[in-house]
């Protein structure tokens, strides 16, 4: 038996130390990785050159999930890098005479190349740095992916202008950008500048642009574009809101009945511990004991239990309170459990969230898309709905409820005081941003549905 185990930690030893060893060869291997993606979407999307918004046709979705892909892997590039660097300086990897065999298959004839270890660690270091290189020159950037946001177009679409008009002259084998703007760019241009002239109504500069856009021979193929893109990023919104739901909810019920549980009721057993942890738990017990003798005694006032007698019912009650005793152990031992089991859920969730950065940039603007794209009167209904759910008159009744059921789950005290206290101040927070948002940008986006929220309040 001892030698079994001494054997099984030795082959985990064995194993850890492999993998600590392989950790410069597998980061680097992240890294270079991670540019040849890169470098397979310049390719396969902007002719070998750099990933930009003056490329193509592109719409503005299409380069949103362009320059995610790009953030992405440029991110996942430096990490590995910065870890090749430091595992290397300790185990120095470069220094191990460890060389590579490749068999190259021609007809019948193989011939076995001896690769260097250390040539192979540089070439693969020169292709990482060139291509992150390119997109971390501070002259170069103002030409990598630009999304034009609503509230900015013409900054950032000048902006843009000045900078990437070279764009395809950044390798040799690039092919020149086209001359003709994409549609999104047209809209935003229009709209911008019917903000700061208006000479015309924007709706005429919209119907202008809309002819436009729809006698152009690549419109039918824009708008399959855009659908592949739309489709894409909805499925990915959707697919991370359902992670950060279910896999909170599902990693703390296995952490609450699994894991914590089991060690909770080992280390408070129920004959060495209090029954109740805080005074509500303690009065809620009380009272139904209480109720449950009062109503003993009146069934047999009223005749319905005319046989029992004082002892009897001394016995029922003294049989109640062992149930409820038993009953309120497990809802604090559940208090308990709870704790833990919740901040294993929340750290699911901060860890779904780290590692989801691109992802929650799409579903903000999947977000924001869905919202700003609703009618002016779903609008101001919604608003209606959320401000006088959460800090209208009635409000105060549901924060309270809302308060003392996390603390019950908690198994904690409801102060009153605090509860008081919060319902006077976090209402009011609420209150100021939702009248800050609507002045900020909801009426420079929508005015019609500023007005239409304002009569439906009046």
């Amino acid at each position: 038996m001892k030698n079994s185990f001494l054997s099984i930690a030795k082959t985990i030893a064995q194993s850890a130390n492999q993998w600590l060893l392989r950790t410069p060869e597998r980061a680097l291997d992240e890294a270079y990785d991670a540019v040849m993606r890169i470098k397979a979407i310049e390719d396969n999307y902007f002719g070998g050159g750099r990933i930009s918004s003056d490329y193509g046709t592109y719409g503005r979705s299409t380069s949103t999930y362009f320059q995610g892909e790009l953030r992405k892997y440029l991110n996942l590039a430096k990490v590995r890098l910065a870890e090749f660097r430091a595992s290397n300086t300790l185990l120095r990897l470069s220094n191990r005479s460890i060389t590579e065999v490749e068999m190259n298959d021609s007809g019948d004839d193989y011939r076995v190349n001896i690769i260097d270890k250390s040539a192979l660690i540089l070439r693969k270091l020169k292709v990482i740095d060139e291509i992150i290189a390119v997109y971390s020159d501070p002259v170069m950037a103002s030409s990598t992916l630009v999304v034009v946001s609503p509230q900015e177009p013409l900054k950032k679409l000048g902006n843009n202008g000045k900078g990437g008009g070279n764009l395809a002259k950044n390798k040799g084998n690039s092919k020149p950008s086209s001359s003709r703007p994409r549609t999104e760019d047209l809209i935003e241009e229009v709209e911008s500048l019917a903000d700061k002239t208006g000479v015309l109504p924007r709706s005429i500069l919209k119907s202008m642009d809309r002819i436009k856009r729809e006698l152009d021979p690549n419109a039918e193929q824009d708008v399959v574009d855009n659908f592949r893109v739309s489709k894409a990023r909805t499925t990915i919104a959707v697919r991370l809101v359902l992670l950060l739901v279910i896999l909170p909810l599902l990693s703390q019920q296995v952490a609450k009945n699994f894991v914590v549980g089991p060690i909770v009721d080992q280390l408070r057993p129920q004959e060495q511990s209090a029954v109740f942890l805080n005074i509500d738990l303690e009065d809620e017990a009380m009272t139904e004991l209480r109720r449950y003798e009062e109503r003993l005694r009146f069934e047999r006032l009223i005749g319905k239990s005319p046989n029992l007698t004082d002892e009897q019912i001394n016995e029922s009650v003294r049989d109640k309170a062992v149930e409820l005793d038993q009953e309120f152990y497990s809802k604090s031992n559940d208090a308990l459990k709870n704790v833990f089991a919740d901040m294993v859920a929340t750290l699911v969730f901060f860890v779904i969230l780290v590692n989801s950065s691109t992802e929650i940039e799409i579903l903000k603007r999947f977000i924001d898309e869905l919202v700003y794209g609703l009618s002016d009167s779903a609008k101001a209904f919604i608003i209606i709905l959320l401000t006088d759910t959460f800090v209208g008159f009635h409000s105060p009744h549901g924060w309270e409820v809302l308060l003392e059921g996390v603390a019950r789950h908690f198994g904690l005290e409801a102060n009153r005081d605090f509860i008081f206290l919060f319902i006077a101040t976090f209402p009011v927070i609420l209150d100021t941003i939702f009248k800050y948002w609507i002045f900020r940008y909801l009426n420079r986006i929508s005015p019609s549905a500023v007005a239409t929220y304002r009569n439906m309040n009046e």
